[in-house]
C-alpha cells in the first residue's frame, strides 16, 4: 500500500536574502521597487542595500540668482546619521542647498562602509576645511565633488588631494578663497582629473595647472584673473578638449590668448571666448592654426577681430561646425566672406546684431552656403551638448 504523499506549505519568505536580491534587481519600475521594501522589514532591508544614490530635495539643488537669498534646507547630524545608517552602499550622495550644514556633520562619512563616487555639497555654506578633511578621511575612492560657493581654501583642497587621489571631477566655481596653490596641489596629487570648474575664482590666474595630467579634457575658467603663463598651465596637460575661458580678459589690455594655439591645445574641440573683447587677430590665427580639431568657437563680442582673424579662421578651420559671432563689431563684408569661402563644414553661424555687415553680405552668404543655419540666438555658454 503506498504511503499518503505530504505537503509542505511553501512561501517567498522562505527563499535567502540573496535570491529576495536578484528578485528586486529584476523589477524595473520605480513604483514597483518602492512598494517592495513596504512588503515587511527584511524586504525593506533588501531595498535599502540596493539604494545608490540619495538627494536632498532642496530649493538650491539647482542654484540660482533669486535662489540664493533663500533660506536652505535645515539638515541635522542627527538626519543624516540615520540615512547614512539605513543607505550604507550609496555611490551618489548631494547636500546641494543645505546652507546651514556644519562641518561635523561629514563626520559621520569617516565610518561609512560604503565607497562613495560622487559628493555634491553646492552652496553648503557651513562646510570649510575642516569638513574637507572629513571627506579626504572618510571617501578615499570619490571620483567627483562639488563645491559650488562653499568657503573653503587651499589648506582644504591640499588635504582633499592627498585623501581623495582618484579624483576625477570637482567644481569649485565661485570659492573665492582658493588660489593657484590649492589648484597645484590637485593636479600633482589627483593623475586623472578630468573636469575641473573653477569659474569667477578671482584668487586664481592658472599657473597651478603646469604640468597637468594629460587626462584633464574639460576646463571651466569663466571670468578668472587668468595670464599667459597660467592659460599656459591649463593646456599644458596635451589633452584638453573642451575650454571655456569666456570673459577672461575683458578688464585687461593686450592680446594674451595666443598661447592657446602654442601646441598644446592640438585636440581642442569646443573652445569659449565670449567676451573677450581685447582678443585680437594675433590670438585668432593662433588658435585657428595650433587647434585643428575645434568643432565650435564662440568668439561673440570679440571686438578686437578683424579681417585678418576672420581669414585665418576661414583658411584653418576646416572641422568648425558651430561658429559664434554674434554681436562683433568688426565683422565686415569682407569677414563674412572669408567664412563663406572657408569653414567648408560649417553647419550653424550664430551672427545676430553685426553692425558693419550688410544685408547683401549676409544673403550672398546664404545664397552660396545654403547648408549652414543662420541663427540670431546669441549663447554664452557653450559645451558638448549645445
Amino acid at each position: 500500500m503506498e504511503e499518503p504523499l505530504s505537503y509542505t506549505l511553501t512561501s517567498i519568505m522562505l527563499l535567502p536574502d540573496d535570491c529576495l536580491s536578484i528578485v528586486f534587481q529584476f523589477l524595473v519600475c520605480s513604483s514597483d521597487r518602492e512598494s517592495f521594501g513596504l512588503t515587511c522589514h527584511r524586504w525593506l532591508n533588501i531595498q535599502n542595500t540596493h539604494r545608490r544614490s540619495l538627494q536632498f530635495h532642496s530649493s538650491l539643488a539647482l542654484p540660482n540668482v533669486s535662489s540664493l537669498s533663500q533660506r536652505g534646507l535645515v539638515v541635522s547630524a542627527y538626519h543624516l546619521h540615520r540615512l547614512l545608517a539605513r543607505f550604507q552602499h550609496l555611490h551618489y550622495l548631494s547636500l546641494s542647498g543645505c546652507s546651514e550644514l556644519p562641518d561635523s556633520c561629514l563626520t559621520f562619512l569617516q565610518s561609512y562602509p560604503s565607497k562613495l563616487l560622487h559628493l555634491n555639497l553646492d552652496c553648503c555654506f557651513g562646510i570649510t576645511d575642516n569638513g574637507l578633511s572629513l571627506v579626504a578621511a572618510g571617501c578615499s575612492s570619490l571620483e567627483a565633488i562639488s563645491l559650488y560657493r562653499c568657503n573653503i581654501t587651499d589648506a582644504g583642497l591640499k588635504t582633499l588631494a592627498n585623501g581623495c587621489s582618484t579624483l576625477k571631477h570637482i567644481n569649485l566655481s565661485y570659492c573665492s578663497l582658493v588660489s593657484d596653490g590649492g589648484l597645484r596641489a590637485l593636479s600633482q596629487s589627483c593623475c586623472h582629473l578630468e573636469a575641473v570648474k573653477i569659474s569667477h575664482c578671482s584668487g586664481v590666474n592658472g599657473t597651478g595647472f603646469k604640468g597637468c595630467s594629460p587626462t584633464l579634457t574639460h576646463m571651466d575658467a569663466d571670468s578668472c584673473n587668468l595670464e599667459p603663463e597660467g592659460i599656459m598651465g591649463i593646456v599644458s596637460g596635451g589633452g584638453l578638449e573642451y575650454l571655456n575661458v569666456s570673459r577672461v580678459n575683458w578688464w585687461r589690455s593686450g592680446d594674451t590668448l595666443a598661447v592657446i594655439g602654442a601646441g598644446f591645445a592640438t585636440r581642442l574641440k569646443i573652445l569659449n571666448l565670449w567676451l573677450c573683447r581685447t582678443v585680437g587677430d594675433e590670438s585668432i590665427a593662433a588658435i585657428a592654426q595650433g587647434c585643428p580639431l575645434l568643432q565650435e568657437w564662440n568668439v561673440a563680442l570679440c571686438h578686437g577681430v578683424r579681417i585678418a582673424g576672420w581669414q585665418s579662421i576661414g583658411i584653418n578651420c576646416n572641422k568648425l561646425e558651430k561658429l559664434h559671432v554674434n554681436r562683433c563689431r568688426n565683422l565686415c563684408d569682407l569677414g563674412l566672406q572669408a567664412l563663406r569661402e572657408g569653414c567648408k563644414r560649417l553647419l550653424v553661424l550664430y551672427i545676430g546684431r553685426t553692425w558693419k555687415l550688410s544685408a547683401t553680405a549676409i544673403e550672398l552668404f546664404k545664397l552660396c552656403r545654403g547648408n549652414v543655419e543662420i541663427s540670431e540666438e546669441e549663447i554664452m555658454f557653450i559645451g558638448p551638448s549645445n
